[in-house]
């Protein structure tokens, strides 16, 4: 298999956590053995918590031994009192460990401590250059010269003058480094990233029937609901039109997420009076604003639009602040409902599934 191969696994499992990673980049990374077998996928989850490259590592390291496997659930179960320990099979155990937020510190120490030089001549695929600065977690350079890694492929350099530098420590170990592998779709990975960086990512949220109806209640299943509530709870502002508030009556919340924050609203609408016993004015801790102008949305990090029909159409005429990206979810199931009409042209990027379910990013171009 070609380096292009592994790199897209690692980029489009960076792509499922496209703006959950908020204020960090999405980061995908593959791990070989010295033989070239694949031992693990994993990707950078939440701000805070494993970065890409210790939870791909991490995982290898389980793939190859059940001791250091079991050492790890044992002292992690002790530390923070999971459920780990409960899981008897293997390839379930490993499951959970890829889903969960595990803490970065313990994790990275743990590896440090217990690797054993299992993956002593192994080969790692990262989306980005690794970090080789202490944040809020430790450098993920110095894990490939702990454990003796042969080579790292990269796809894009970090520009990031903290992060940057990960490179330069690789080569100073004598590991093999190889830069710019599928460099452009690494590039279109890190967008959202550099451009919240320098002030505002915005894009428009979707939601359709298979038949293209976007009214009509509830349209995605709930695991699909359950990712973009997990969104919305990371978006610093989310923007909704008049109209739709008052036919569809949204509440806007991130009920299914586990301590999901409910988004600050700002509903886009010329007329300012609103039904006050509308949902999404009772929810706690959060803010409403009502607005014909979009400066605020202009001045937000991160913004999400929900809509379809209205929105849609602003968008293909320029006039939504920044909103370039489409996230598209689309049901296997027919509504009798009117399908959504607009003509708009949009670039692919990244497509996956929740169950029968799919969701796609798009440029809009």
């Amino acid at each position: 298999m070609s380096d292009e191969f592994y790199m897209n696994l690692a980029l489009n499992e960076a792509w499922k956590y496209q703006i959950l990673t908020y204020p960090n980049p999405a980061v995908g990374c593959v791990v070989l053995d010295k033989s070239g077998k694949i031992l693990s996928i994993g990707a950078h989850k939440k701000a805070g918590f494993l970065h890409a490259e210790p939870s791909a590592i991490l995982l290898a390291l389980c793939e190859i031994s059940d001791d250091f496997l079991h050492k790890f659930i044992l002292n992690y179960d002790q530390k923070f009192n999971t459920n780990f320990l409960d899981i008897s099979d293997k390839h379930e155990l490993l499951e959970k460990l890829k889903e969960v937020y595990l803490n970065a510190v313990f994790t990275y120490d743990f590896i440090m401590q217990n690797h054993g030089d299992l993956l002593d001549g192994a080969k790692a695929y990262v989306t980005l250059e690794p970090c080789s600065h202490y944040g809020k977690t430790p450098p993920c350079a110095n894990l490939f010269v702990q454990l003796k890694f042969a080579e790292v492929v990269i796809s894009c350099e970090d520009k990031n003058k903290i992060a940057s530098g990960g490179i330069s420590i690789l080569q100073n170990a004598g590991i093999k480094v190889k830069v710019g592998v599928l460099k452009q779709d690494g590039s279109m990975l890190l967008k959202p990233f550099l451009s919240w960086q320098e002030g505002n990512f915005s894009f428009l949220k979707v939601a359709l029937s298979v038949n293209g109806a976007a009214t009509g209640g509830v349209i995605s299943n709930e695991t699909s609901r359950a990712h973009m509530h997990s969104i919305r709870s990371i978006v610093d502002l989310l923007v909704i039109g008049g109209n739709t508030v008052r036919i569809d009556r949204p509440k806007l919340d991130a009920r299914l997420v586990k301590n999901g924050k409910s988004p600050n609203v700002l509903i886009f609408s010329r007329e300012q009076k609103f039904d006050e016993s509308l949902p999404l004015f009772h929810v706690k801790g959060r803010e409403v604003e009502i607005s014909n102008s979009l400066l605020r949305a202009k001045k937000s990090p991160l913004v999400m639009y929900e809509g379809a029909q209205e929105f849609l159409n602003l968008a293909k005429n320029g006039a939504l602040p920044n909103v370039k990206w489409l996230l598209l979810y689309q049901s296997s199931n027919f509504k009798n409902e009117p399908n959504l009409l607009s003509q708009i042209y949009l670039k692919s990027v990244f497509r996956s599934n929740f169950a029968d379910d799919s969701y796609s990013w798009y440029e809009i171009v």
